[in-house]
This record gives structure tokens, C-alpha cells and sequence, in this order.
């Protein structure tokens, strides 16, 4: 046995359970060289081939298995082959991709094309600190494939391009333009005569009225917690400013621990305190939560703007779902009530040893294009980063809520990004507070506590690197 069958045995074995570490160390890109290929597939580039694709070369797309399904890539790739009929593409989807993957970034065989989510995602910290990722720069600066006159970097929303930039360097494309908030079923609330509550103190009376009607008020992912961690930031940021998701973006002391953290997590402490919460939700994954709510049990749930087609199977007819903003805590807040947090999502990438880098980032190119985009948009019911791409589709009444509320958030709207750069915060540390929290076994400060000591064990981890937001 060599040292490739060994490393990559090893790392199919278990060792991929590491994410903080990502890739095996010091092994990400290992097992590659010019010999494998990986420059193979460069062709000349031109006005008409600006990324310089070599049109016979084959392209490798692995998409993850999940809500989005695969009929939207099987689209982009038949748009790719248009313009390249002698490439030939080898598709293939799993929800396991770092199980599937890991080990062949670790022989230096990765896909071209690969769309890294999922719970069983690669660590991007490890794949960017280990230069396992391709920059995309290059894409930013291609003329876009169907706007007149434009770069591809000129196409895109607000925020696009930052959400998957380390230090500086584009290297993982958001596909998706996610809107967060608090969803409910606009028929429920017009047939009981309910109106949003845009203020927290109304939210809490409506809630009470919701309760008195028999109504769980609340529910939640008590399997993925970290659900209700988004409502719970957002109602901070929104009372302190974006300077409270700067602080947390770069680990700086205490920054969960702010003012404005603490007076969001006593707000939301009060769901918990009047028992607000669909009993048994703790025990609940987001499919179930997400069901339940859909059957009418609970009256408003966190979430992406991905839920509507998620739950498309499940969704009563006339169930309306609509999106909000978190209501303000009150007249002190910096942001407005329609501020509300929108963000690239869907993460993908083109391996750095991929054998055809160039045909990677063509893809890309036709995945922003108007076209690539209103596809998309129409088979998934899902946003794109594409600026106007769904104008002339007709969208779904959940997404047209999503659309409205962006509207109305404008130059309000905000994010944060540790998630991105530091995944173990958010799904281990963060989401064992949350679960803590929210089915009532820790107070506010206990909670604040745990996030920031989450925070702290990050920051003091040498092997992990550090990415400042600016």
C-alpha cells in the first residue's frame, strides 16, 4: 500500500470528522501535480472564450441531493454543452459530499465543479486556509454571457461577492439570494383577523392571542436549533447596528456578550418563559418543524426562503405563506422595521487541482446568466444573486413576499458571515446554546455565555485560520 491508498484510506475512514481542521493536514491539495492533469484542459482565450475553455474538455459536476434537487444543474449543464457540443459532462449528486469527497481532494483527483452544502459540507476554513479552492476572480471580470456590456461582477446583487471572499480573493460562489425571517401562513392570519406584530411588544400580544386560540404561537428545528440563533441575531442587530454582526464576524471580546445581544436574547427568553413554543418541538428536525407548522399546529417558524420549496410537497393549498422582518424592540432601534437579513447562499466551488478549471468557471458564467438564473428560479421557486433575474417569472406567493420585503429592506438590509468563515461556531457551539436556550434549560446569560465561549475557543485555536470582515 503507498502513501496515497494510505491517505486516502485514513480519510474515508473517519478523520473527515475534523472540521475545524477541514482536510487532513497539510494533505488538501496533496497528490496533485502538473502530471495529473489539471492544466490539461486550458484552452486560448479570446473575446468569444474570455476563460479560455478548450471546448472538447470534460467537466465533472458533483451537486449535493437536497431541497433544490438536481433537475436545475441537469439545465445548466445541457446550456453548457450548447455552446460546447464536444464537451461531454459527467453529473452525479449526493447529500454526503464530504464523505464522497474529502478523499479525492486528498488524492488531488477533485470534480471541476463541485456544490459544497449541505450538514455534510467540507469545512470551507480548512479548503481556503489549505489553497484547496480556484479564485474566481477571473468570473468577476468575464463579460456576462446574456447583458450587453457588462461584467459578471456587474450583474450581481448586493453582497454576492463578499460572502464568499477570504482576505480579499473570490473563492466560493453564493448561487442563491436567501431572505431570513419569520414565516406564517398569510390565510391564518386574515381568517382570525391577526395582523403582524412589526413592534416586540405586539408580537408577544399576538402571540398570546394565538395561544388563547389554541395555537402554538411558535416552533422550531429542535434538532438544528441554530434556526432561532438568525431571528435572535437579527433583532440585536437591528437595535445595535451592523457593528453587532462586525464584532461577532471577527471574534472580538465579548462581542456576544454586547448590549445589544443581551437585550435581544431577554426579548426572546420571553417565548420560552410563556411557553410560546410547540411542545415537543426540542425533539423536532426542520422537516417536522417545518411540517407542523404547515398543518396549522404553530402560527410562525425561522427560516430561509428556500422553506417554501421545501415544504411544496406538504403545503396545504391556500396556505399562503409570506415572509417578515424580526419586530423592532422599539423606537431606539438603529435599523428600521423592514430591515431584514438577506444574503448569498448555496455555496459552490472549483477545486484549485481540478482538471478543468477553466471549464469550472464557464459554468459558473452560465449559471450567472440571465437565462442560467430565471431557470433556476423557476424549477427550485428560489432567488438568485442575478440582479433582475426573476423579473417576468411568475413567482410562487411565498417568493413574492421575499421579493416585497427585499424591496422594502433596501440599503437596510444586513449579515453576518462567521458561519462561512468559522463553520464549527455556528453548527456546534452556537447550535448547542440555542438548544439549551430555547427548550428553556439555560437563562439569557447562560446562553450569551456559551456563544461567547464558543467564540474565545476559535479565536484560540491556532490551527484554525482567521479572516477579518472589514
Amino acid at each position: 500500500m503507498n502513501r496515497r491508498d494510505i491517505l486516502r484510506r485514513t480519510a474515508a475512514a473517519g478523520l473527515l470528522a475534523t472540521p475545524a481542521a477541514g482536510l487532513l493536514a497539510g494533505c488538501a491539495t496533496g497528490g496533485g501535480d502538473d502530471s495529473d492533469g489539471t492544466d490539461a484542459y486550458q484552452g486560448t482565450k479570446s473575446e468569444q472564450n474570455p476563460l479560455g475553455v478548450k471546448e472538447d474538455a470534460p467537466l465533472e459536476v458533483v451537486i449535493f441531493s437536497g431541497g433544490f434537487g438536481e433537475e436545475y444543474a441537469k439545465a445548466h449543464e445541457a446550456m453548457y454543452t450548447e455552446r460546447y457540443p464536444k464537451a461531454t459532462i459527467k453529473h452525479s449528486a449526493t447529500q454526503e459530499i464530504s464523505k464522497t469527497l474529502q478523499p479525492r481532494f486528498v488524492d488531488g483527483t477533485p470534480p471541476d465543479v463541485v456544490n459544497n452544502s449541505g450538514a455534510g459540507q467540507i469545512d470551507f476554513n480548512g479548503l481556503v486556509s489549505q489553497n484547496a479552492l480556484a479564485d474566481l476572480g477571473e468570473l468577476l471580470d468575464a463579460p456576462s454571457l446574456d447583458v450587453p456590456g457588462k461584467k459578471v461582477r456587474d450583474t450581481l446583487l448586493p453582497g454576492a461577492v463578499e460572502v464568499g471572499s477570504y482576505d480579499g480573493r473570490f473563492l466560493v460562489l453564493n448561487y442563491t439570494y436567501t431572505v431570513y425571517g419569520i414565516w406564517h401562513s398569510t390565510k391564518l392570519l386574515t381568517e382570525r383577523n391577526w395582523a403582524y406584530g412589526k413592534t416586540w411588544d405586539d408580537h408577544i400580544a399576538l402571540c398570546r392571542q394565538i395561544k388563547a386560540a389554541g395555537i402554538a404561537p411558535w416552533t422550531y428545528a429542535g434538532i438544528h436549533p441554530r434556526y432561532m440563533s438568525w431571528p435572535l441575531i437579527s433583532t440585536a442587530i437591528k437595535f445595535g447596528g451592523p457593528q453587532v454582526a462586525m464584532a461577532i464576524d471577527n471574534l472580538e471580546p465579548n462581542a456576544w456578550k454586547s448590549d445589544a445581544m443581551k437585550t435581544a436574547a431577554d426579548a426572546w427568553h420571553q417565548i420560552v418563559k410563556d411557553k410560546f413554543i410547540l411542545e415537543g418541538s426540542p425533539g423536532l428536525d426542520h422537516k417536522q418543524s417545518q411540517t407542523a407548522w404547515s398543518q396549522g399546529k404553530a402560527a410562525f417558524i425561522s427560516c430561509g426562503s428556500w422553506l417554501e420549496a421545501e415544504q411544496k410537497d406538504v403545503t396545504p393549498a391556500g396556505f399562503d405563506m409570506a415572509v417578515q422582518p424580526t419586530p423592532s424592540l422599539g423606537s431606539g432601534d438603529k435599523l428600521p422595521f423592514e430591515a431584514i437579513r438577506g444574503t448569498a447562499g448555496e455555496p459552490f466551488m472549483v477545486p484549485a487541482k481540478a482538471k478543468n478549471v477553466a471549464g469550472g468557471l464557464e459554468y459558473f458564467r452560465t449559471m450567472l446568466s440571465r437565462k442560467g438564473a430565471q431557470d433556476f428560479t423557476k424549477k427550485v421557486s428560489s432567488l438568485t444573486v442575478v440582479a433582475g433575474a426573476s423579473e417576468g417569472v411568475e413567482l410562487p406567493h411565498g417568493l413574492s413576499t421575499v421579493v416585497k420585503a427585499l424591496d422594502a429592506s433596501g440599503a437596510n438590509g444586513f449579515n453576518w458571515v462567521y458561519n462561512n468563515y468559522y463553520r464549527k461556531l455556528e453548527r456546534n457551539l452556537v447550535d448547542a446554546a440555542c438548544g439549551e436556550f430555547f427548550s428553556g434549560r439555560i437563562g439569557p446569560a447562560e446562553f450569551l455565555d456559551q456563544c461567547q465561549k464558543g467564540a474565545d475557543s476559535i479565536a484560540q485555536d491556532s490551527s484554525i485560520t482567521k479572516y477579518k470582515r472589514t
